[in-house]
């Protein structure tokens, strides 16, 4: 139960808590980027320079606009960057250049292989992720935590990227269980959205570095400061 805007193990309850629920969650979906990898700075960083390289221009929302796209649909916000590529090949050098940086040390964040598993041993986990089948594949068999995932679903698989709610439903399918039964974990602002508009209770871990919007915030469950403080009765609380 959450009283006063407290879960029961210490974490905020957000606005979108809605409390009362006897029954619980039956899968947690988990986003990638900046819940389990300390990587959103990574794609900004070289992103930037690409377009830098090609004499295109940043724009001030550029960042925050991409957090969420899939692989095609970022590929082609680049490209009305004016950096004069394909998308094509815009996305081929984005990821060479993700890949080189990655090699075989993503940056797992500390405290979620720990997360993960605690909740892999009671409940079907899933991964939705606006990353790539490839990178998404590298992460989990580097970080050891292939097995403790169900499924996972890239964007790129999907009509739309985050903040629609495609890949979300598209993993709850994958599931075979009905989205609403599943609680999300989520970072950034379109994540949260796209989470919320698959009618998922969401736990958001605020990204540091691109933290998501007060709006963002409030449509989810719970809060929690960092991925090590997520635990069963975390997603409990959420799914109350």
């Amino acid at each position: 139960m959450v009283a006063d805007g407290v879960t029961a193990d210490g974490v905020t309850a957000g606005d979108g808590e809605t409390g009362g629920r006897a029954d619980g969650p039956t899968a947690v979906i988990f986003d990638l980027d900046g819940v389990l990898i300390d990587s959103e700075q990574v794609w900004d960083e070289i992103r930037r320079r690409l377009v830098a390289e090609r004499g295109g221009t940043w724009l001030p929302d550029s960042t925050r606009a991409m957090m969420g796209m899939s692989t095609p649909e970022w590929a082609a916000y680049l490209v009305g960057l004016g950096i004069g590529m394909t998308a094509d090949e815009v996305a081929a050098e984005v990821l060479h250049r993700l890949g080189e940086r990655y090699g075989e040390a993503p940056p797992l964040i500390d405290g979620a292989v720990d997360a993960v598993r605690a909740l892999a041993a009671g409940l079907p986990l899933a991964v939705a992720s606006s990353s790539p089948r490839v990178i998404i594949e590298r992460v989990l068999r580097v970080a050891g935590l292939a097995d403790a995932f169900r499924t996972f679903v890239s964007s790129e698989e999907v009509a739309r990227g985050k903040p629609a709610p495609d890949v979300y439903l598209e993993a709850a399918r994958r599931l075979g269980i009905e989205a609403g039964r599943c609680v999300a974990v989520e970072d950034s602002t379109n994540g949260v959205r796209a989470a919320a508009a698959a009618g998922m209770p969401v736990v958001v871990v605020p990204n540091p570095h691109f933290p998501p919007s007060a709006e963002a915030v409030a449509l989810a469950a719970v809060r929690v400061e960092h991925i090590g403080d997520l635990t069963p009765a975390t997603v409990r609380a959420a799914y109350a």
